[in-house]
């Protein structure tokens, strides 16, 4: 019996997909729009057992295998390849705890990080990892991805709030060690080890993550002003005056892109989010008129107030409408953010005069992302922009991505921001833990 016979009949034909069955546009291409190939099937196991049973006949047929989330990801770490099976962890889902006393949550890995905010809001906490596709990401693929997002100068990583977790191997073996204590020192550290891993390592199936207190007081304002000097001395003014939960930066060309003539009329060279808790925001915004540094903000007097500034920082309108869009996100020395900018810019316009760049991103944290937009581009119209990108970000000392992974998108770049020793090192310890090499074989290394 082949592969796919077995896990049909192991599966039954609800958790196995083939053919016509197959949903083509959720599972040709994560949000990178670059994945071309139908999985030869599409696994939807709706439970650790189940999973385990697929993994292990994959492993015993050296079939590959591509675990999928809810395909939001910009690397290309879930696109298959001609004979790949997809693993969608859709069907396990669901919070099965939380905790009140550890602060924490026990979650299945299929569950839509929206879905996690609202039951952890619903229990007097606050689940501190946020992303702009909270409606449609995965627990498990942001965990697999070490995701960012909008708040990691408060509260980190996806890491840094992962407390314990359960994974399955190539072979099927379960990992499963879903510790809520913060202290835990008992031998080598897996979660940290999965977390990032992009589904080379194993299956992450469910996740202890760790809950904050509601925060109390939380003011949003969006701030104007003249140069990327300003936008430093906010920053370092704002950490020393309130307790910042997130310091987001726009450039001039994105912000107008975005809309943001409905909140400013003149458009400023730079627009600054700025969001706090436990108050002190006006008295910031006071200080920095003074001072010369912002010339012009708004204060959110509602949600709503707040949920417009963030529509213009997420960026729905550009990738609606620019198709040709490829999409970066590295990080840099923070005071670097606007020279790279600069340079980027200026290369990629004498290499490609057509095309258009903008720039954002999460400067307190250091996160550049960079849009840029080549009408009708070619392969070798991405290869040169990637070129210019990367090489520039490995001579101001950055890496080639802060929160969206390697994936296939980037793999040819990893060499830029880790050395040979790194990558052998990795190379082991893929080996290692999945010697016949069918988790999502081609991504990352």
């Amino acid at each position: 019996m082949d592969a796919i016979s077995e896990l049909q009949a192991a599966l039954g034909p609800e958790a196995c997909l083939t053919g016509p069955t197959l949903d083509a546009i959720a599972h040709r291409s994560d949000a990178s729009a670059t994945g071309r190939d139908l999985p030869l099937a599409l696994l939807r196991p709706g439970s650790v057992a189940e999973i385990s049973m697929a993994l292990e006949i994959c492993h015993r047929h050296h079939q590959p295998v591509v675990p999928q989330g809810g395909m939001t990801g910009l690397a290309g770490g879930a696109n298959c390849r001609p004979g790949d099976v997809a693993l969608s962890l859709a069907r396990f889902d669901g919070v099965e705890e939380i905790d009140p006393f550890a602060g924490a949550m026990i979650i299945r890995a299929g569950t839509v990080l929206e879905t996690a905010q609202n039951a952890a809001e619903d229990a007097g906490f606050l689940l501190p990892i946020d992303l702009g596709a909270r409606g449609s990401c995965q627990i498990g693929g942001n965990i697999a991805t070490n995701a960012g997002g909008l708040r990691v100068i408060r509260h980190g990583t996806v890491r840094d709030n992962l407390l314990g977790l359960e994974a399955v191997q190539a072979d099927g073996t379960v990992l499963s060690h879903l510790s809520r204590m913060q202290k835990n020192n008992t031998g080598y550290d897996l979660r940290h080890l999965l977390a990032g891993s992009e589904g080379t390592l194993a299956v992450i199936t469910r996740a202890v993550l760790r809950l904050r207190p509601l925060p109390k007081n939380v003011e949003t304002a969006i701030c104007a002003l003249e140069g990327y000097d300003a936008v430093l001395a906010l920053m370092s003014l704002a950490r020393t005056e309130v307790t910042l939960c997130a310091f987001e930066a726009m450039w001039a060309d994105y912000f107008e892109l975005c809309g943001g003539r409905r909140l400013f009329a003149d458009i400023p060279p730079f627009t600054v989010i700025v969001e706090t808790e436990g108050g002190g925001l006006e008295t910031l915004l006071e200080r920095a008129f003074e001072d010369g540094i912002i010339f012009d903000a708004l204060v959110a007097r509602s949600r709503a107030d707040a949920r417009r500034f963030w529509e213009v920082r997420e960026g729905a309108l550009p990738e609606a409408h620019l198709p040709d869009i490829a999409n970066f996100d590295v990080s840099l020395p923070i005071a670097s953010a606007d020279s790279y900018a600069r340079a980027c810019r200026v290369a990629i316009a004498e290499a490609l005069p057509s095309a258009r760049s903008f720039f954002f991103g999460h400067i307190g944290d250091s996160n550049l992302h960079i849009m840029v937009e080549v009408p009708g581009y070619s392969d070798a119209d991405v290869h040169a922009v990637d070129r210019i990108a990367y090489d520039i970000v490995r001579d101001m000392g950055g890496v080639i991505s802060a929160e969206h992974g390697i994936g296939t998108l980037k793999r040819d770049w990893l060499g830029h921001s880790r050395g040979a020793g790194e990558l052998a090192a990795m190379r082991a310890i893929k080996a290692a833990l999945d010697p016949a090499g069918i988790l999502n074989p081609g991504k990352v290394l």
